[in-house]
């Protein structure tokens, strides 16, 4: 068994990953005992990631609000608690949340043989997200 106590910090999603506010607190980094790697991710109204894939496959498993995941080409879904999600690896995708509710969820990936988690892609623009769910938008990056 290993026990590791919580920093009790969220780290602010960076830039480069998430157009508007998101919080993202980490559970578990890939290491040599296991290839998973996990994390608690809240996402403010109208935020959501950047374009990215995973080489293994990702799963979500949403824990509040209403959101929103997308892959590239077609409709977003909206998703709400308890509901579960899996990415097929390579797939290009996005999530976050709606533009007026704030969304959270569990994100579960595997680390490539390199140690490779994710690959990210550019951002998910104000016209691209409100398309992919049939209203305005103004969140900006």
């Amino acid at each position: 068994m290993k026990y590791t106590q919580s920093s009790g910090r969220s780290a602010v999603g960076p830039e480069a990953w998430f157009t508007g506010t998101a919080h993202i607190d980490g559970i578990r980094d890939p290491d040599e005992q296991s290839a998973v790697g996990c994390a608690h991710v809240r996402f403010a109204p109208g935020a959501r990631t950047a374009w990215h894939t995973h080489p293994k496959g990702q799963t979500l498993y949403v824990t509040d609000g209403i959101g929103y995941v997308a892959r590239r080409g077609g409709p977003a879904q909206e998703i709400r608690p308890g509901d579960v999600v899996y990415i097929e690896p390579d797939e290009e995708h996005w999530h976050g949340a709606t533009i007026d509710r704030f969304m959270a969820h569990i994100a579960i990936q595997e680390a490539d043989t390199q140690g490779q988690v994710v690959t990210w892609g550019e951002h998910v623009t104000d016209q691209d997200y409100a398309q992919q769910h049939g209203r305005s938008a103004t969140t900006s990056n």
